[in-house]
């Protein structure tokens, strides 16, 4: 089992817009047949069974193992993943984009879709993933906000700098500064 499945086929997003399949979904992160996961959800089994089958059509679902109960062979399925990300490409953006300058939204929009879709597709079978994820929360007073911005550009722009040569192996820095939201919701 994959920990995520990033999903880039609109065949794969429009088999999961039924609830019922999410929960049949979430019962088989662990092998189960369609009569376990029929009884876990107050369902029938041939109710399961074809959603199953949408599931394991789409990728999402694979068939783990087979056993004879008597004399029928029951399949025993698993979801592919622990988790799934949608391509935020399937959706699309509602409206206009606004201009792609580095202090807009959709900018931010932009490489947060070129980060997961980067993630999605890195080796997670690799004996080494060498990388690292930082978050934090930052208070700056308005009249410094221009400050900070530069402060911070200038950061990262001495360690592009630094480590920019053609040597060693190359890794992606991406960087998003956003305002936090409301503390009292």
């Amino acid at each position: 089992m994959r920990d995520v499945l990033y999903l880039e086929q609109i065949e794969q997003a429009e088999v999961l817009l039924k609830p019922q399949r999410v929960e049949v979904l979430r019962q088989l992160a662990e092998p189960r047949t369609c009569t376990e996961v029929a009884a876990r959800l107050d369902q029938t089994p041939q109710r399961v069974y074809y959603h199953v089958k949408q599931l394991v059509a789409a990728g999402l679902v694979e068939l783990v193992n087979e056993r004879k109960v008597r004399g029928i062979t029951e399949g025993i399925y698993q979801a592919a993943a622990r988790s799934y990300w949608l391509s935020p490409r399937l959706v699309g953006r509602i409206g206009l984009r606004r201009a792609r300058d580095e202090l807009s939204l959709g900018y931010l929009l932009d490489l947060m879709e070129e980060v997961q879709a980067d993630i999605a597709g890195l080796d997670r079978a690799a004996p080494e993933l060498p990388s690292i994820g930082v978050s934090g929360e930052i208070r700056v007073p308005a009249e410094q906000r221009q400050q900070f911005l530069h402060d911070l550009q200038t950061a990262l722009q001495d360690l592009f700098t630094r480590y920019g040569g053609s040597e060693g192996d190359a890794f992606k820095l991406a960087v998003a500064c956003y305002p936090k939201g409301n503390d009292n919701e």
